[in-house]
């Protein structure tokens, strides 16, 4: 990609991420997320929280899109950067440093030095939901962000789906016809003209903690995405 082409999908995709901040779409989410932000955790009492729907982040030139749940409501919905000052965080760019997609493996707050080379991260819900639930409802809301971020970064070969929700709302933003394939861990699903669906546990507390995921096995999906995007 020439410097000019570069510069024009930066600027259409800062455009797209104004648009999604700016959200109000779902009355239920609008009201926690800023409950939450107003009423804090007390470990968070002092610092001032985002409360507003998460842009994706990454490398506009990503060929691999990491598609996740939702943002933590203590985690991406304080601190305004998805997957990030969360236990998943932890795990999830842990992994993408030692996969090499990202150049360090902690995400503790915007301006952190974070930086993804070749990968893009988003949530299929870009507010922080209730318990962690989206409605089926708020999920149709969102999904046209990643239609867009995906037409937008237009290099993207591989969608690592964080989980089963994140699973079936990429079968939904790429249409793709019933039966549609299973989620599991590890599962790959090539899309015919597009890109191939590559399914990986959430690196949730309630997967990591239990070792349901490992180190060893969410490395083995992010090599492997690797795998797919250059081949």
């Amino acid at each position: 990609m020439n410097g000019g082409a570069a510069t024009r999908r930066a600027g259409e995709i800062a455009a797209l991420e104004r648009r999604i901040v700016a959200c109000r779409s779902c009355p239920r989410l609008v009201e926690w997320r800023e409950r939450v932000a107003r009423e804090k955790r007390a470990a968070f009492r002092d610092e001032e929280y985002w409360g507003r729907p998460l842009p994706g982040f990454g490398d506009p030139a990503a060929r691999i899109y990491v598609l996740g749940l939702a943002p933590a409501a203590h985690g991406g919905n304080r601190t305004g950067r998805v997957f990030t000052g969360d236990r998943s965080a932890d795990w999830l760019y842990a992994s993408m440093h030692r996969t090499s997609f990202a150049n360090q493996p902690t995400s503790l707050y915007p301006g952190d030095g974070l930086s993804l080379e070749g990968a893009f991260v988003a949530a299929a819900v870009r507010c922080a939901p209730p318990a962690n639930r989206p409605l089926p409802s708020e999920r149709d809301n969102c999904l046209p962000y990643a239609v867009e971020e995906l037409a937008l970064l237009g290099d993207v070969r591989v969608i690592v789906c964080l989980g089963g929700f994140a699973w079936d709302a990429a079968g939904r933003v790429l249409e793709l016809a019933r039966p549609r394939p299973r989620f599991g861990h590890g599962v790959e699903h090539a899309v015919p003209d597009g890109p191939t669906l590559l399914g990986c546990y959430h690196p949730s507390q309630q997967n990591t903690f239990t070792g349901r995921l490992t180190e060893e096995m969410i490395d083995a999906v992010f090599a492997r995405a690797r795998e797919l995007a250059e081949g």
